[in-house]
């Protein structure tokens, strides 16, 4: 039987939107590489973003509310996600659990984790970060003030500009964290337009998966990344403001990445930017969607397609709100002891210093690596449990045709693949790095073993990304459920 109708996927709601520069000050701690030999930022490439979002149904209800908080920050910790999220839900009024808060992830944005307040820049961290809940603050306000009804037409389209980013490197015998050429990734984008009730633009959204790792250790400025090129080819072309959700990129970076030189970066994001602009130009009306027409005779006879307007039973279903957020108990490792990462920083910090001293520029590079580990498991092993599980939280929204959902961590990119697949008529915007960041990544049970990267910061067991692929699956099963009654 052929096929006469093809739904545009679609989402009827309330929206409100803010935007506020929270870009750190010159002079803030920034080094978030091992190999880099500064601590502080000296100037900005682009200006560091924070995008609020404010979601309800459209027979509004407060307590359905969801507020969803985007950064350029490469993460925060729980502690500093939970002082940011208690002012925005103040003024948002709702209840903390209703705020969700992302990251683009970008690794030149500044690291502010609290064992990096003692080192240069470190000082500046907390008042910084007491200036962006206050920036927060305000957006919540004003985007819970602008909320209106609005139409969310979704597009999926393709950009190559991020690859797989575990390399065999046959020669020394090891995986290195870079351009993969051998392994093919699916590379989808997925695009959201929003226009109100006078169909007027409002916001565009991107998500796409890809490491902001274009910058790195030679370079010292605050940036977004590839995400300020992308904003800025995408608000050029729709005059409207242009949010970028990460998706899950635990095993993607870019192809061209690992530079000091931010016209790479740029160059980067210009690929994604006209990739989500290339899906956005193949959507038609809002509100309505593709439906055979019948033949017309001609030289040949033609099959016409049109745009017919949604009635009253498929605007129902796409203003179908529903969810919440949720936890699933993930098997923890055996993590090392305070006691022995201490000797071991210790160690490493000694022979780097013995590096400098002898000018041996390469071996100083990487002793100062080796320490830069161990700080960061120091800085994560007192925020995990004693228990042999973690709580790792999620979120699961369904907006009409889509499901919005958040995930803590670093999955890798298979986790929003499989859920693709398992859910093939739903439009999926997933978002990793909402919280929990302590656990590092979450890998495929048959990625363990083999010495990635990804495996040595994690905290979590075999087995833990799959555990959570059913969990949410389970959450979008329920929902769906509860939504179609």
């Amino acid at each position: 039987m052929s096929t006469t109708r093809v739904k545009s996927p679609t989402s009827r709601l309330r929206l409100g939107h803010a935007r506020r520069d929270v870009t750190p000050p010159v002079g803030i701690y920034h080094r978030m590489w091992g190999a880099a030999r500064h601590d502080v930022a000296t100037g900005v490439h682009r200006p560091l973003l924070l995008d609020m979002v404010a979601l309800e149904p459209l027979e509004a209800h407060i307590a359905q509310r969801t507020i969803r908080v985007q950064l350029d920050f490469v993460h925060l910790s729980n502690e500093q996600r939970d002082r940011l999220v208690a002012p925005v839900a103040e003024a948002a009024g709702v209840k903390a659990e209703q705020v969700i808060i992302t990251h683009a992830h970008s690794h030149s944005a500044g690291f502010f984790e609290a064992n990096r307040r003692s080192l240069p820049g470190g000082e500046l961290i907390d008042g910084y970060l007491e200036q962006v809940g206050e920036k927060a603050a305000a957006a919540a306000a004003e985007a819970v003030s602008s909320m209106a009804p609005v139409t969310i037409s979704y597009a999926m389209g393709q950009c190559s500009m991020a690859a797989n980013r575990d390399y065999w490197d046959a020669k020394n015998k090891l995986y290195a964290t870079g351009y993969n050429p051998d392994r093919a990734v699916e590379n989808a984008l997925v695009v959201g337009r929003v226009v109100d009730d006078e169909r007027a633009l409002r916001l565009v959204f991107v998500n796409y998966a890809c490491h902001p790792t274009t910058l790195a250790w030679d370079n010292t400025l605050l940036s977004p990344d590839f995400v300020g090129a992308l904003r800025e080819v995408v608000e050029i072309d729709q005059e409207v403001p242009c949010c970028y959700y990460q998706a899950p990129c635990g095993d993607l970076g870019p192809k061209e990445g690992f530079v000091g030189d931010t016209a790479v970066a740029d160059r980067n994001g210009k690929q994604v930017g006209h990739a989500a602009l290339s899906a956005l130009y193949s959507l038609g009306r809002a509100k309505a969607d593709f439906v055979y027409a019948g033949p017309v005779v001609s030289g040949a006879t033609i099959g016409t397609w049109q745009w017919q307007p949604h009635d009253a039973a498929r605007s129902r279903e796409t203003a179908r709100f529903a969810g919440g957020t949720y936890e699933v108990e993930l098997d923890m490792i055996n993590l090392q002891t305070v006691a022995q990462l201490q000797r071991e920083l210790e160690q490493f910090s000694a022979e780097q210093a013995a590096a400098d001293a002898r000018d041996d520029a390469i071996a100083a590079r990487d002793w100062g690596a080796r320490a830069e580990r161990c700080r960061r498991w120091l800085g994560r092993i007192d925020k995990l449990p004693a228990a042999k599980s973690f709580a790792l939280h999620f979120s699961v929204h369904q907006l009409g045709d889509a499901l919005w959902v958040t995930t803590s961590a670093e999955p890798y990119s298979w986790l929003a693949d499989e859920l693709r697949r398992r859910f093939p008529a739903m439009t999926l915007v997933i978002s990793p790095i909402s919280g929990d960041t302590q656990v590092a990544y979450l890998l495929q049970k048959d990625c363990y073993g083999k010495g990635l990267y990804q495996e040595e910061p994690s905290a979590l067991a075999q087995g833990c990304l799959e555990k959570l692929a059913d969990a949410i699956s389970a959450r979008i099963d329920e929902i769906l459920a509860q939504t179609a009654v």
